[in-house]
């Protein structure tokens, strides 16, 4: 074989979430749309709110086109830059600068240009499970190593004992999403003060920065007035990955940043790094026109009473069936214990009353499965009799 051959590893075996949604799209054309529940992809089905339409009719009509469609500079159009951290400095009382954010395309970017920054060859990055399965090729392919925190279950929050015993010389960051995918818990204010002084602790044992790298796709989709705690408030070796693909319902239009903490150990290098590791990946300017549109859109979401309806009708009638349940605070995903311990298996067995549910083994947990339902509601209430059926199968 004449190409990189962990390059074709990953192109020739699709994530579980990226397969079973391909499978999705078989099986419909096969039997019918409205035949088939899927769950599998955190596809935002809600349209974009108007301000991303007017917005973007406003620039397409009015700003000079070689503006609109050149490139800005490469870590981003400065008056956007400053617009996002007057947005965050309001919002959340904290004091970042615009000229330590760089923009990019989608929080995937943003996680890979971090973790190409900070990582030298086998320093660790610790994840907490149940955590996104991109996060371990995001490491490895920085030459990092991913190091596992098992579940906090049933609370999904942090377990510090085992953190604790974890940290050594070579851990160099640890990532954090709140709201979390796949669980939707949301790290509380209090867990978050005991991380950073148990990092910070950690920093001065090994006498090198721990960065927590927050990533953020979720943090405007959270429900019944949750509070979130803003991570660059709590800890100053903080870099937050952001995307506007969720809140916005703008998935493949691949708009985001990153951000270093001004109070970062030596910020100004780190953001070099950051500016470096953009460059040698190829993530420089990003797209100008979505750059553009985004001081209109800071702060702004689609409709997530939606999907805070969707998450009632599942969570209340799968309790109900006798399903356990994680209750989600944001995001749009519901985390259920499976029937088996097997989740794949249970997975599998589901895709017989055609419900298409991703099995938690990838998320670095067993027994779970995940339900994305950032989806019809007409589907999920099609949807219950399938789940009834699923579990009646089991109880016989």
């Amino acid at each position: 074989m004449n190409v990189n051959k962990e390059m074709f590893e990953l192109g020739n075996h699709g994530s579980a979430i990226r397969e079973l949604f391909e499978y999705g799209r078989k099986r419909k054309a096969e039997i019918g749309e409205d035949k088939v529940f899927d769950y599998s992809l955190g596809n935002p089905s809600i349209p974009a709110p108007d301000v991303v339409k007017d917005t973007l009719i406003d620039l397409l009509t009015n700003k000079e086109p070689t503006a609109l469609h050149g490139y800005t500079s490469a870590a981003g159009d400065t008056n956007v830059r400053n617009s996002i951290a007057k947005y965050l400095n309001d919002t959340y009382k904290c004091n970042v600068d615009g000229n330590l954010i760089y923009m990019t395309c989608g929080a995937a970017a943003s996680l890979t240009i971090s973790l190409n920054a900070i990582l030298n060859e086998n320093e660790e990055v610790i994840v907490n499970a149940p955590f996104f399965p991109e996060y371990r090729v995001f490491t490895e392919k920085a030459n990092g190593k991913l190091v596992i925190l098992d579940a906090d279950v049933p609370n999904f929050q942090i377990d510090f004992n085992k953190l604790e015993k974890l940290i050594n010389k070579n851990t160099k960051a640890m990532i954090i999403d709140s709201p979390n995918n796949p669980s939707g818990a949301i790290l509380k204010e209090e867990v978050i003060i005991k991380l950073a002084k148990l990092l910070k602790e950690k920093e001065n044992e090994y006498n090198h920065p721990i960065y927590l790298i927050s990533d953020e796709p979720y943090r405007e989709i959270v429900y019944d007035k949750v509070n979130y705690p803003f991570v660059t408030n709590y800890y100053d070796d903080s870099i937050v990955c952001y995307s506007f693909s969720k809140s916005l319902s703008l998935p493949s239009d691949r708009i985001g940043y990153v951000l270093v903490n001004p109070k970062c150990n030596d910020a100004i290098n780190v953001f070099k790094a950051i500016c470096g590791a953009g460059r040698s990946l190829g993530f420089v300017c990003a797209p100008a026109m979505f750059q553009y549109m985004v001081p209109n859109c800071l702060g702004k979401t689609s409709d997530i009473n939606i999907y805070k309806e969707n998450r009632d009708v599942l969570y209340n009638n799968l309790k109900k069936m006798g399903y356990d349940v994680v209750h989600p605070d944001g995001a749009f995903y519901l985390f259920v214990k499976a029937l088996e311990d097997d989740a794949k298996a249970f997975s599998a067995k589901a895709l017989d009353y055609e419900l298409l549910l991703v099995p938690s083994d990838s998320f670095g947990i067993k027994g779970y499965v995940r339900l994305s339902y950032c989806v019809d509601p007409d589907m999920v209430k099609r949807s219950l009799s399938a789940f009834e059926k699923l579990y009646n199968s089991y109880k016989k």
